[in-house]
């Protein structure tokens, strides 16, 4: 497959996805938040400059098919643990935002036989507190400008001027909502399975964390960092939820030592 800064289709067990393949040298797999592909092309085109990077498209998200039987996180991960197959890829750092975080814990809490190292920013997936607290806000109960205003460490980053955007980017935006609400709507945002199963995790693992993110607390990111033996924490100054978004520089050069520490 010839590296390109363009989407490229690849089929994988009868579902198209795009995907971009852009760099050179170990390979790393990156997985995009619950927002699209869109915005994570700052930080894709950065760790580019020091890895071969992979970065599908969900199914479900961007112009990727969503198959009938995809209603989970769960069923995502085993998608992606085909594709890895597929592209037969190995000692292959994976690195996740948010949903993309959550794919990347349930893919690694199956197997890390492919994977040398493990990348978590703002990660969602597991309940932390009792019943009744809420771990995680509920963007569905809320307006655009107030998600963008809990998700954004500055909301202008997030904003977009739908009636000034191409047909396409409103389409993917339509699309990232829709598939977000049907991979993570119930159980709200987590697996209740998956924190059991963290324990499985034995690779070398970075969770980073926007700190101004208002949609998790960073009292959150630590009880899940604490789960999986040996992780590490480092926050990230002037970013949300999505730092990939907002400070792409800083989330490139923080996963491209942690890929290439010893």
């Amino acid at each position: 497959m010839a590296s390109s800064s363009e989407a490229q289709s690849l089929v994988v067990n009868a579902t198209r996805v795009d995907l971009v393949e852009r760099g050179s040298g170990r390979p790393l797999l990156f997985l995009h938040a619950e927002n699209g592909i869109e915005p994570a092309a700052a930080a894709i085109a950065e760790l580019a400059k020091g890895a071969r990077v992979i970065a599908p498209t969900h199914p479900g998200y961007g112009r990727s098919e969503l198959p009938k039987g995809m209603r989970s996180v769960d069923d995502l991960s085993y998608f992606y643990l085909d594709l890895l197959d597929q592209l037969d890829l190995n000692d292959l750092t994976v690195v996740g935002v948010g949903l993309g975080a959550w794919i990347a814990a349930e893919i690694a809490a199956k197997t890390t036989a492919r994977m040398s190292r493990l990348v978590l920013a703002n990660a969602v997936g597991i309940k932390v507190s009792d019943r009744e607290t809420r771990d995680i806000v509920d963007i569905f109960a809320l307006t655009e400008p107030e998600y963008i205003a809990i998700a954004y460490c500055d909301p202008k980053v997030g904003t977009r001027d739908y009636k000034a955007l191409p047909d396409s980017e409103v389409l993917a935006a339509a699309r990232a909502r829709e598939a977000t609400a049907r991979l993570a709507w119930n159980p709200y945002f987590h697996n209740p399975r998956l924190k059991s199963r963290l324990h499985r995790i034995r690779i070398p693992t970075l969770f980073l964390w926007g700190s101004h993110d208002r949609m998790l607390s960073e009292a959150y990111g630590r009880a899940y960092c604490a789960m999986i033996q040996g992780a590490r924490f480092e926050p990230i100054d002037r970013a949300g939820h999505f730092p990939d978004h907002e400070q792409p520089k800083a989330f490139a050069e923080k996963v491209l030592a942690f890929a290439k520490a010893n």
